[in-house]
């Protein structure tokens, strides 16, 4: 874009340097290309501010829906750790009821041994009772100090033996109700264990969820970033078209004005251009065309590129005078040569300028030095040869 608005300052340098613009049916010519080229700038601005509008309705509805999605997030993160947290509880609910279950085996465990030993007591209080012979009631009153030794000695053995079945008896009880109280609490955890698996099995669904809602708003989020990247780069390139559009209707007003001189009787100071047979023009550089004259990058390259070494002395294609020397936005240091025939030449991105404005040189002179200057990926010189001003393929002028 700023090569374009630079070529237009060199058609200007060229109109007032070149006499040949002293005949009005080429200022004519010249002032209804500039106004074509305006009315193409005009539209190629109005695209553009379509695209910016359209840009604009997409990172609105970008906008819009990562909203919705920032609102889903939200509600599924609030889920996600309300199930977190009944997680937890139902996890240290379990962890509560192994702890019991594990003490319950242990009791019931003591109580089996327990019961053993009561069975054990009572097995062998009966094996002695029945080894021993009974007492005969004669030999009870005959050993009985009194008749109350008697009857004490025959309650007591009912006593032990009565006492040591209670015993058996309570044991077995007791182990028959921890037994049933452990395999209530082994239900209950069975119970709780699988409400946890299925709020686990959610919990992993909502964060799934989460984490696609997560990406999907990343890749929305990168997409307006993309969008609002491509929507600044168009409000430039709307702008560089504004210029473009200013320096043309400039460069024609300026037309306009030699018109109305010329129809008031300014004379013309040369004849017509030479042809390019005619032109006798030398390369400037030797080195190969990196990029040729004609349509590039949805533009137009008014020149050539000849690939160079920076600090490549350039040479003057024709005698002339210089009548630009200096910068030049997207030409860098640029270096332009009136050849008093209608014809001049254009020499760009120079690392160092070697001559004067209004300095006249001749064919092969060194008017400067090859760099990478303004607009360039590389260095190179760019040379233009231009008619009255119109940019034409320089290789027409070339042996």
């Amino acid at each position: 874009m700023a090569r374009r608005v630079a070529v237009l300052v060199v058609l200007g340098f060229a109109l007032v340097a070149a006499p040949a613009f002293g005949n009005g049916g080429n200022l004519g010519q010249q002032k209804a290309t500039l106004d074509a080229q305006l009315a193409a700038v005009q539209a190629k601005i109005a695209t553009t501010r379509a695209h910016a509008s359209a840009l604009n309705t997409q990172i609105g509805a970008l906008d819009a829906q990562i909203g919705r999605l920032e609102t889903r997030v939200g509600d599924v993160s609030t889920h996600l750790s309300a199930l977190e947290a009944d997680m937890a509880l139902r996890e240290r609910r379990l962890q509560a009821l192994d702890h019991l279950f594990r003490v319950q085996t242990t009791r019931v465990h003591d109580l089996r041994h327990e019961y053993s030993l009561a069975l054990i007591r009572l097995d062998n209080r009966l094996v002695s009772i029945y080894k021993q012979p009974d007492p005969g009631t004669i030999d009870l009153v005959l050993q009985a100090k009194s008749f109350q030794d008697v009857l004490d000695e025959i309650n007591y053995l009912g006593i032990v033996a009565s006492a040591d079945k209670s015993i058996a008896f309570q044991v077995a009880q007791a182990k028959r109700a921890v037994v049933s109280a452990r395999a209530r609490t082994a239900a209950v955890r069975r119970s709780v264990e699988y409400e946890a698996n299925k709020i686990h099995a959610r919990v992993i669904q909502a964060a799934i969820l989460r984490g696609q809602l997560l990406s999907s708003q990343g890749r929305l989020s990168s997409a307006k970033a993309g969008k609002a990247h491509a929507l600044v780069l168009t409000k430039a390139q709307e702008e560089g078209e504004i210029k473009e559009s200013q320096a043309i209707a400039a460069a024609s007003a300026a037309i306009e004005a030699k018109i109305r001189a010329s129809e008031a009787g300014t004379p013309a100071d040369a004849g017509p251009p030479a042809t390019p047979s005619a032109a006798g023009f030398i390369w400037p550089v030797s080195g190969p065309i990196t990029s040729p004259f004609g349509p590039r990058w949805g533009g137009f390259h008014p020149g050539i590129d000849i690939g160079v070494p920076e600090g490549t002395p350039i040479h003057a294609a024709a005698a002339g005078t210089v009548i630009y020397c200096g910068w030049e936005t997207g030409y860098g240091n640029l270096v332009v040569i009136d050849h008093h025939n209608g014809l001049a030449t254009a020499y760009a991105h120079q690392s160092r300028i070697a001559v004067s404005c209004n300095e006249d040189v001749s064919q092969g002179q060194v008017i400067g030095y090859s760099g990478c200057t303004g607009y360039c990926t590389g260095p190179h010189v760019h040379f233009e040869v231009r008619v009255n001003g119109t940019p034409v393929d320089p290789l027409g002028y070339l042996p």
